[in-house]
């Protein structure tokens, strides 16, 4: 039997409650959608690159993309290397992660990825 620590738990918990959001909050299911495709049409390409990595490169987490960049500030080991200014991308991210809680989805949905 496999036995779980309560970091693990709450993750996995937190994982299924933001999927299941996530599906509530799909592309066309209601008002809400219209405010998140309007938003997305005013991303610079500079967010869209942010919003793709998050979904490609992070598992669709925006954590460890923030604590990858300010480990690179710091001069601690990170995974990825942005090319943009690391203070430029912490700002963008923080706003998207921002308006992806205030609107309860994931713009990845919403940005093509290529």
């Amino acid at each position: 039997m496999l036995q779980f620590g309560p970091k693990a738990i709450n993750l996995l918990l937190r994982q299924e409650r933001l999927m299941a959001e996530k599906i509530q909050n799909k592309p066309g299911k209601n008002a809400t959608n219209k405010v998140v495709s309007d938003y997305v049409k005013t991303l610079s390409e500079e967010h869209q690159m942010l919003v793709v990595l998050k979904h490609q490169l992070y598992g669709g987490v925006w954590e460890p993309m923030l604590d990858d960049l300010r480990n690179r500030i710091s001069g601690k080991p990170y995974i990825f290397k942005l090319v943009h200014r690391i203070q430029d991308d912490i700002e963008r991210i923080e706003e998207l992660r921002k308006f992806e809680h205030d609107h309860k989805v994931d713009l990845a949905d919403y940005v093509e990825i290529e």
